[in-house]
């Protein structure tokens, strides 16, 4: 049974309110003013709530704004009841996170259409929500053994045969393997923390108060964290000449720790595939108030196709080409940069060239 929390202050109105949802089945919940009202929804999480604006103690809007900052109430649809509608009114509502208004007086039948109509859209929102959670579980199972293996198997071999063969083996032949189960290690470790990662944003897009939390955290020098993180690939990867960095210094709003990982997934997909001797081209800028960051390679296109079907667990044309990675990279950046209010565009001009444009916002001007 639906339950609804009706807080009025003025009790023939609440009590004829009560009245007709107990007729339409509804469970009920009152309350005669705001500071009774909140105690009551974080107490009993309602599925709608119906707020009288004008109350003594604590109004409609304080009702409101302690609700949305709850993790456990703040997405409870909120129709208040009001009998001043004017514009500032229903904006500062809106801005608060108001799903609706109705104006007194009101019929029975626009109150239980609000109530209708606000139940539905939280059921679609709370379905999405199911799916992609259902989705995401589904790759994961489905995909993370399967990553996981390759690197296993390496560690697991290589280590089987230093059991048996160790005595007999040189010390050269002793430190390939090493660094054979070293590299095996790693790449296990940074599949764990990808898929961790995508998880974990995956969680926060369902959360307005987690989002609305990332989008206020900033990069105060871009430049630095860029070059930082793209100067420790390239020399890992042995590729100094081959890239070219040009970078405008300026605050973006993105924590370090996320723009260096965004950073890290486009020069390693541009590293990936591209071949040694071939070029790179990492430029950032700012343009029409957002940064513009872009990372040219020069080798493997990626087709239309490809490009429409970026999602976690996707790796492009594995069986032809049988280069390591989950294709987490990409889907990881798209997803950042979708919680973060950017964009991603990516455009393969010819065969042999892909670039890859991310736009993020100036901190201070969201």
């Amino acid at each position: 049974m639906t339950k609804v929390l009706v807080i009025e202050n003025e009790e023939s109105i609440r009590e004829n309110i009560l009245e007709l949802l107990e007729i339409e089945d509804f469970e009920t919940l009152a309350a005669e003013n705001g500071k009774i009202g909140l105690a009551i929804a974080q107490k009993s999480h309602p599925d709608l709530i119906l707020c009288d604006v004008m109350m003594p103690e604590l109004d409609g809007y304080g009702v409101l704004e302690a609700l949305r900052q709850d993790p456990e109430t703040m997405m409870i649809p909120f129709i208040f009841l009001t009998a001043k509608a004017d514009k500032l009114d229903l904006r500062k509502g809106m801005e608060l996170g108001a799903d609706d208004y109705l104006t007194k007086p009101f019929t029975p039948h626009e109150l239980l259409k609000a109530i209708a109509t606000r139940l539905e859209k939280q059921a679609v929102v709370q379905k999405v929500s199911q799916q992609q959670l259902d989705e995401l579980r589904s790759n994961i199972t489905h995909s993370l053994p399967h990553e996981l293996r390759t690197p296993l198997n390496g560690i697991l071999a290589s280590t089987e045969l230093l059991l048996h063969e160790l005595d007999f083996m040189e010390t050269s032949e002793i430190r390939e393997i090493v660094e054979q189960i070293s590299l095996s290690g790693q790449r296990l470790y940074r599949l764990t923390m990808n898929f961790l990662l995508y998880a974990e944003l995956e969680l926060i897009a369902a959360e307005p108060q987690r989002v609305a939390s990332l989008r206020q955290q900033k990069t105060t020098s871009s430049e630095t964290v860029i070059t930082e993180k793209v100067m420790a690939q390239i020399q890992e990867a042995q590729r100094e000449t081959d890239v070219s960095l040009h970078l405008q210094d300026v605050a973006i709003a993105m924590a370090e720790m996320r723009l260096e990982k965004l950073v890290e997934e486009l020069v390693d997909n541009a590293l990936k595939f591209s071949p040694i001797g071939k070029p790179i081209e990492i430029n950032g800028f700012v343009k029409d108030n957002q940064f513009i960051l872009s990372v040219k390679n020069a080798g493997r296109a990626m087709t239309a196709q490809q490009i429409a079907q970026i999602g976690a667990h996707m790796q492009f044309e594995r069986k032809l080409y049988e280069q390591q990675g989950s294709g987490l990279g990409l889907a990881i950046v798209q997803k950042l940069i979708e919680l973060h209010q950017g964009q991603l565009i990516i455009e393969s001009p010819t065969e042999q060239q892909t670039i890859v444009t991310v736009y993020l916002p100036l901190f201070g001007d969201l």
